[in-house]
């Protein structure tokens, strides 16, 4: 189908826009739990499912996504999605009740699974490679700061305000997102739709589901050691029998074949253990700031905030940079660069300047912005666009994983390393929160050999801006 300039200019907007608020509340909703306790009567360790079960539904719905777009067309799915979310994030917060909340959020999160990958299959679909680079840059801005935002915009709104208030800001910016959609998405689709394959969906669905499950609550005195590795054996031979049977079905859920494509493979799975070390340090840092430092929620958050500002600049000279030295380099020297960052806060203490936690913070949103945009395009690289729906749809799979295991990864690594004494001790949880940035700093460090296999002609197209 033909492809207008106003389709390529609202496009990356309507897409960033749903892809900032499924960002966004993922993380927003940590700081208003105690508020949500004490206005619905229960006590805030409950309400862990109203965050975990946002996580699940994502977790679950995102391997069927492609499927939907291919059979019924990207703009349908991409507005019945946004429509979703935000019917989901009224019904969240006319909440009277802790099950009527968590079931609203699981509604909330099928929308939300539905969003990133649909939208992500419509720029793939709309930006020739040439152009892919710029686009992506563009969209990707959002998850960065989204995450980094929910903090502090969370605990405004319920200083301000009143926890309703963080679900209702979603529907203003859904009913535009639904209009920008209706009048600008393309409505790509399969010319021969596949069957849905049920069998898949079922071990891979409740394999991730479990799985994220486990990593969202592992550590939590609720479960014992023995029951969480009963759990984590089952999933994992669950998603492993989905692994075979994905090589016996003639259509899979997920074609896990697609990862023989080499520039694929090193984004998704070597971005994969990338994320781990990045992903805990939106848990740790207002660890260290709040108790460590003894810094107010609301400075803590701002201390969050030369992150997001230093990721929207980076976007302005990525595509230059990966045109000048291309994607190898880019992320062999850009990752070691993000694990030389990420030691830094090993220095940062009570007496450090808070210009140098700022100038630390600078610099972790510039890397992280570089890194995620080169991954997240190379890894369509070389994908033919009759694959980018189930690629879409595997990359988004294992990034919601790598987010959920980053998280979990920095929480449990900084837990260890206290041990037993109480986090009322700031200088013993300060030391232990150095040691664990000193951990995920070394990870990071050492996945930069998984980009070791890309060759120096690897996204050329994309960074130089080669036609498709």
């Amino acid at each position: 189908m033909s492809v207008t300039s106003s389709t390529k200019r609202y496009l990356p907007w309507v897409v960033a826009t749903t892809l900032f608020m499924e960002q966004l509340d993922s993380t927003i909703v940590n700081t208003a739990v105690p508020s949500m306790a004490a206005s619905l009567q229960v006590t805030p360790l409950s309400l862990k499912a109203v965050v975990t079960s946002y996580i699940l539904s994502l977790a679950v719905a995102i391997p069927i996504s492609g499927w939907m777009a291919d059979r019924y067309g990207t703009r349908r799915v991409f507005m019945s999605a946004i429509t979703i979310f935000t019917i989901a994030s009224i019904l969240c917060g006319l909440s009277v009740n802790s099950p009527m909340l968590v079931a609203a959020r699981l509604l909330q999160g099928l929308g939300a699974a539905m969003m990133m990958p649909v939208g992500r299959i419509a720029i793939i679909r709309t930006f020739p490679k040439g152009e892919l680079l710029a686009a992506m840059n563009f969209v990707i801005i959002p998850a960065l700061i989204g995450p980094l935002l929910g903090p502090t915009v969370g605990g405004l709104i319920v200083h301000w305000l009143s926890w309703r208030e963080i679900f209702f800001i979603n529907v203003p910016v859904g009913l535009i997102a639904v209009y920008i959609a209706w009048r600008h998405l393309p409505d790509y689709r399969s010319d021969v739709p596949r069957p849905l394959d049920l069998i898949g969906l079922v071990l891979f669905g409740t394999g991730v589901a479990l799985l994220s499950w486990l990593l969202e609550v592992f550590g939590e005195h609720k479960l014992d050691a023995t029951s969480a590795g009963v759990l984590f054996f089952i999933s994992c031979s669950l998603l492993a029998a989905y692994g075979w049977h994905a090589s016996q079905a003639p259509y899979p859920l997920l074609r896990l074949a697609l990862l023989r494509v080499r520039t694929f493979r090193v984004s998704v799975l070597g971005g994969f253990v990338t994320r781990l070390g990045i992903g805990g340090l939106p848990f740790l840092l207002p660890l260290l700031y709040q108790l460590g430092l003894g810094l107010p929620a609301w400075q803590s958050g701002l201390l969050m905030m030369p992150s997001a500002a230093a990721a929207m600049g980076m976007k302005f000279i990525s595509t230059r940079v990966l045109a000048r030295f291309g994607y190898r380099h880019v992320l062999i020297v850009n990752t070691l660069l993000i694990g030389c960052t990420i030691a830094m806060y090993t220095l940062v203490g009570p007496g450090t300047p808070l210009y140098a936690i700022v100038g630390i913070s600078l610099c972790l949103g510039f890397f992280n912005s570089l890194q995620f945009s080169s991954m997240n395009s190379i890894a369509y690289a070389d994908i033919e666009g009759a694959d980018s729906s189930m690629a879409s749809t595997i990359a988004s799979s294992l990034q919601q994983l790598s987010m959920s295991f980053g998280l979990a990864f920095g929480s449990l690594v900084a837990g260890w390393y206290l041990g037993d004494l109480p986090q009322t001790d700031k200088a013993a949880l300060t030391n232990a929160l150095h040691h664990a940035f000193m951990t995920l700093a070394v990870l990071t460090a050492l996945s930069s050999v998984t980009f070791w296999t890309l060759r120096r002609s690897d996204g050329e197209g994309l960074a130089k801006g080669s036609p498709a």
